[in-house]
């Protein structure tokens, strides 16, 4: 079986754990199709001569030690989804860095180089943040950019506590490099929007990350009767939580420019007591705004906190923020840049800078090592959906692309430019 092959009938496996009706996965973080996806991709690591290891946080390592002692150049991404989401989001990039390990390897034992570091494929707990949040949580602790105490005590919505579902599941340890050990890490994701396809691009070079803040609130109102409270004695948390989902996109509407785009958002609501007959006496909501200029983002910032007051008069409520979740623009290494672009060159595959709207991983790994992030096409920009798509020849190039980045990585090029 070629590469290609070989590559898509792994990942034609993958995408069992957890497959929905409607051609997608629903395997959020630490769920059993997630586990289970977790010990198959596991048995495959060690099945092809990896060292298979969970840290403290249940991120999963598989690691190639050449020269023992070395750093690793580590390549991955998370096998978390989100509720009834795509086959490819994050499953994508921990598959094509295994298969380029692999790879890559195989050229260090046929030609009898030794490279300058070790390989290592990693996958990411929770980076989605549908089920605990935040979002890029494994990678937050790896980087230091989130307590491990807090992450471990994070719960879901039912209570269930990150610690104790990994311990449940066995996937918690102390191995795996840590970032003192790392020289180098490369991801490669599926766009998740239509810049490529539309362009006519196989490749996107990531070059910078767009700007965010994300936000919890908290709407309280007070618990009363839907049909015998008076409308002028209501205290309606939901109805404050709907003006804060109008404003959301308010916002984004006069502020947005094609030169400065504004993506607003209200996401994952919950109401107490979320009874037919009910007004609501709380609700809990996660806001994020992102743009590529971080004046817009600011000039966004101030408006949503300028227009709370009004709010909570209008509706009788009192409105918290809290928990904000913020990353600046963010450039990625021009070397690292540089380095796919040779890499994409020498393959002959169309290619374009392009920025990333979406967090991943690699924004916390950027800035803490040198960080390579590489896109392929989604179709027709769908994602976070059953219906997400990537072609097969798309998937297949941007394995083969990964698999030259992650050689030169191991080969201290990076380290030269």
């Amino acid at each position: 079986m070629n590469h290609h092959a070989a590559f898509l009938a792994d990942f034609a496996t993958l995408s069992t754990f957890g497959a929905t009706e409607r051609g997608g996965v629903h395997r959020e973080a630490a769920t059993d199709a997630d586990a289970a996806q977790r010990a198959w991709f596991g048995e495959l690591l060690a099945a092809r001569g990896f060292r298979v290891a969970f840290d403290r946080i249940g991120n999963q390592f598989g690691l190639l030690d050449a020269v023992p002692g070395a750093p690793y150049v580590l390549v991955g991404s998370h096998l978390d989804s989100q509720p009834f989401g795509g086959r490819y989001d994050g499953a994508y990039g921990v598959l094509a860095a295994a298969h380029a390990a692999e790879r890559v390897a195989a050229r260090w034992r046929d030609s009898g180089r030794t490279p300058r570091y070790n390989v290592g494929v990693v996958n990411w707990f929770n980076e989605e943040g549908s089920r605990f949040t935040p979002s890029m949580m494994g990678s937050a602790v790896y980087t230091g950019l989130l307590d491990l105490d807090a992450a471990l005590d994070t719960r879901d919505l039912r209570g269930v506590r990150v610690g104790d579902r990994l311990a449940e599941l066995g996937q918690l340890g102390d191995g795996g490099p840590s970032l003192d050990d790392v020289a180098a890490y490369a991801e490669i994701h599926i766009e998740q929007g239509r810049v490529l396809e539309d362009s006519g691009h196989t490749i996107g070079l990531v070059h910078a990350t767009w700007s965010a803040h994300k936000y919890f609130l908290t709407v309280e109102g007070e618990q009363s009767h839907t049909g015998s409270t008076v409308m002028a004695d209501r205290r309606d948390a939901l109805l404050g939580a709907a003006h804060l989902t109008v404003l959301a996109r308010e916002i984004a509407d006069a502020l947005s420019t094609s030169d400065a785009p504004l993506h607003t958002s209200v996401s994952q609501l919950t109401v107490e007591p979320n009874s037919p007959v009910t007004v609501a006496r709380e609700a809990r909501l996660h806001l994020d705004l992102r743009s590529p200029d971080e004046a817009v983002l600011a000039r966004a910032n101030a408006m949503l906190h300028e227009r709370i007051p009004s709010i909570e008069r209008a509706a009788r409520v009192s409105i918290s923020v809290a928990g904000a979740h913020h990353w600046g623009v963010r450039p990625f290494p021009a070397a690292g840049v540089a380095l796919a672009r040779d890499c994409a060159d020498e393959l002959g595959l169309s290619h374009r800078e392009i920025m990333t709207i979406a967090g991943h991983d690699s924004v916390n790994m950027n800035g803490r090592v040198p960080t390579v992030m590489l896109f392929v096409p989604s179709v027709e920009g769908i994602s976070h959906n059953e219906g997400e798509l990537t072609k097969d020849a798309d998937a297949c190039a941007g394995a083969d692309l990964l698999t030259e980045v992650v050689d030169r990585l191991t080969a201290g090029t990076l380290d030269g430019r």
